[in-house]
């Protein structure tokens, strides 16, 4: 016996290699091997040779000459040996794909025959009683991404057809060249720029679409156009929708506007054509504004009014006579440092793009709403449009700039700078009629009398710019006769162009007959006259009678 328990303590491990190389075939072929043992030992001479001599001679049978052994066996055992060791691994891989597992749970195995092998008559209860354990202990070392057969088997979700599941993700890039799109370019100094929308008074806003440099350079893009075209969703990473194509600009193909002359460049001239503002018999506003103080397309009006005169509400009328009158006229009607309520109430009183600023915003605000409306009606001209914008007011507008402007040490009286009223007077100027089409009107409101130094100082810079001058009267306003208007204080330059002969001489008569009167006589003989005539024509034949 105690050669027996020396012995396996020196070759166990030789043992447990020799197994782990014979994978398959080790725990097939146990219960074969002992009952081949079985067989011999009756034909073998027991007491001729000592156990622990037995054992030694059946050991390196097993290692070495083992697959010798097998050989006289039957040739049925041997098949069934083989596709054993065959196709067992072969059954195993697909359902776990780990050789390392097999490993472990047959060295286990093994490592219980070599247990058992002193009773040779044992051996086949503990093998099945211990076959589970290798299970539990192979289930600790298992991969975090191991998936079941039935998983890696399972058909792919897509091919089954479920009428409730929801459609497949549709890609954004679907959508490229579907979005249509406009707005107004603004250059950026880095070369790209961005269409603003109208939505948010032409500024930065999340709704911007991105232009690249490539197509500002392309096309000999600036800023102020007007741009339509399809537009994309916004990748990975990026942040605003890019414009794929552009379908016109300023109303225009892009092969017209290539070659278009730029705005500084195109000659300017008198207004020739008239704007006719007479829409209805009791619209005596716009009826004398016609006959005293004509607007024509490329006028540069202003109107001169003191507070609570009511210069908003003829705005708004003149305003709903353009566009009533001349529709081929594009309107914007500007509002700067004005209050809320009166925003709104422009916005929904009259067809036309309202562009506004209103008194609780910054200074910077004014200046930037106000300078991407003069580049947008530049645009506008270039191609030959004509533009009508309606200023309220360029009082407010000069004192932003006066805000803005940084400070070159020369101040005027009123606490204005030398440098502050330029780029006003560049805005204002800009109106013009050019040649061989095209012009840009700007009637615009100046604040009088109201008790600011600075005030007074910007309308007597600009008081003798324009070419047109409306003035109202606070007088008339508190006796509440409307319009309020100044006749004998307004005039247009030039008015010859845009009358008929003798509508002119019979407004020159009209003229001297009203010369003696005040201003609040004056407005009533008018509105006498006026009530009972439908246009302006009938009123001049009527003043004859």
């Amino acid at each position: 016996t105690s050669p027996t328990a020396e012995d396996p303590a020196d070759f166990k491990p030789k043992f447990r290699r020799q197994n782990v190389t014979e994978i398959p075939t080790a725990p097939e072929s146990e219960t074969p091997v002992i009952a081949a043992a079985s067989d011999e030992t009756p034909s073998e001479p027991k007491p001729a040779k000592p156990e622990w001599k037995q054992k030694r001679e059946e050991r390196p049978r097993e290692e070495r000459p083992k697959f010798e052994k097998r050989e006289p066996r039957p040739v049925q055992e041997r098949k069934e040996v083989q596709p054993e060791r065959i196709e067992a691994p072969a059954g195993e891989e697909p359902k776990s794909f780990r050789p390392r597992r097999r490993v472990f749970e047959e060295v286990d195995v093994n490592s219980n025959v070599t247990s058992e092998t002193p009773e040779a008559s044992v051996p086949a209860a503990p093998i099945e009683a211990s076959a589970p354990r290798p299970e539990l202990e192979i289930e600790l070392p298992k991969r975090k991404n191991f998936k079941s057969p039935d998983e890696v088997m399972a058909p792919a979700a897509e091919t089954i057809h479920n009428p409730n599941r929801r459609k497949p993700f549709v890609s954004p890039r679907e959508f490229d060249g579907v979005i249509d799109n406009e707005g107004v370019l603004e250059i950026m100094q880095e070369g790209y720029g961005f269409l603003r929308s109208l939505d948010y008074n032409y500024l930065a806003s999340p709704d911007d679409i991105y232009v690249s440099p490539s197509q500002i350079k392309l096309f000999g893009l600036k800023t102020g156009d007007h741009i339509k075209g399809s537009i994309r969703p916004p990748k990975e990473g990026e942040k605003y929708f890019a414009l794929l194509k552009i379908a016109t600009c300023n109303g225009k193909t892009t092969d017209e506007i290539r070659d278009r002359v730029p705005f500084e460049y195109l000659t300017p001239l008198f207004p020739e054509e008239r704007l006719n503002l007479s829409t209805k018999a009791d619209g005596y506003s716009t009826r004398i504004l016609d006959l005293f103080a004509p607007i024509g397309k490329g006028q540069r009006g202003m109107i001169v009014a003191q507070p609570k005169t009511g210069k908003t509400v003829l705005l708004q009328q003149i305003a709903n006579a353009i566009t009533k009158n001349h529709p081929e006229v594009h309107l914007m009607i500007l509002l700067i440092d004005e209050r809320p309520e009166e925003v709104t109430d422009m916005a929904r009183s009259v067809k036309a793009e309202v562009i506004s600023s209103t008194f609780d915003e910054q200074a910077e605000r004014h200046v930037k709403v106000a300078n991407i409306v003069l580049e947008k009606a530049k645009r506008m001209v270039e191609v030959g449009h004509d533009v009508v914008i309606l200023l309220d007011s360029i009082t407010r507008l000069a004192r932003a700039h006066n805000t803005v402007v940084p400070s070159s040490g020369k101040i005027l009286s009123g606490g204005v700078d030398a440098n502050a009223l330029h780029k006003p007077k560049r805005f204002f100027g800009a109106a013009r009629n050019v040649e061989n089409g095209g012009s840009l009107t700007i009637i615009a409101t100046a604040l009088v009398e109201t008790g600011s130094k600075m005030d007074e100082v910007i309308f007597e810079e600009f008081k003798g710019t324009g070419n047109m001058e409306l003035a109202l009267d606070r007088k008339l306003a508190n006796r509440r006769i409307y319009p309020s208007i100044d006749v004998l204080g307004s005039g247009t330059r030039r008015e010859d162009l845009l009358m008929d002969k003798e509508e002119m001489q019979r407004v020159w008569i009209l003229r001297k007959l009203m010369s003696d009167m005040n201003s609040q006589e004056s407005m009533e003989f008018l509105l006498n006259r006026m009530k009972g005539t439908r246009d302006n024509a009938e009123f001049l034949i009527s003043m004859n009678g």
